[in-house]
């Protein structure tokens, strides 16, 4: 009762309690991007998102499993159509990688191809592929320094 209290009220009040919440809401948006492609997060999804979270945040057990409610939350309001549609999200994400320039470096490829691994249907797999595709070019985009032209 107490947990569920404390992240309840951690969710509602991480953008003035949580140090570098901005950091933490952009992985947890490019995690979102991932899991959410196929509508559901599946069982090995689940497993990678925490293994993903933990050893993201190492030690601090608060902050890892902050990270998995954020993702958890995003895919929620992606799939009940609550104010936050797939398009959004990664017009988000493409906003702030291009307002907060450090934030390409958290668009940790490896991370993602684990999550990409435990999707089993071809279209799913190909959705993913391209939403990596995407992240990949947004990374390299500000790692050269340069814009790159998108047609």
């Amino acid at each position: 009762m107490f947990i569920s209290l404390k992240r309840n009220f951690m969710k509602m009040f991480r953008e003035f309690l949580v140090y570098h919440n901005n950091s933490l809401e952009f992985r947890a948006k490019i995690i979102t991007l991932m899991i959410s492609s196929n509508g559901e997060i599946s069982e090995c999804e689940k497993q990678k998102l925490k293994e993903i979270a933990y050893s993201t945040y190492g030690d601090d057990e608060e902050r890892a499993e902050l990270l998995i409610g954020t993702v958890n939350e995003y895919h929620n309001k992606i799939i009940t159509n609550n104010g936050l549609n797939f398009e959004h999200l990664i017009q988000l994400v493409t906003r702030e990688v291009r307002q907060i320039k450090r934030f390409h470096k958290k668009i940790d490829m490896d991370m993602l191809l684990q999550l990409h691994h435990c999707t089993t249907e071809e279209d799913d797999k190909l959705f993913q592929k391209r939403i990596l595709e995407f992240l990949q070019s947004l990374k390299d985009e500000y790692e050269n320094g340069s814009k790159v032209k998108y047609e």
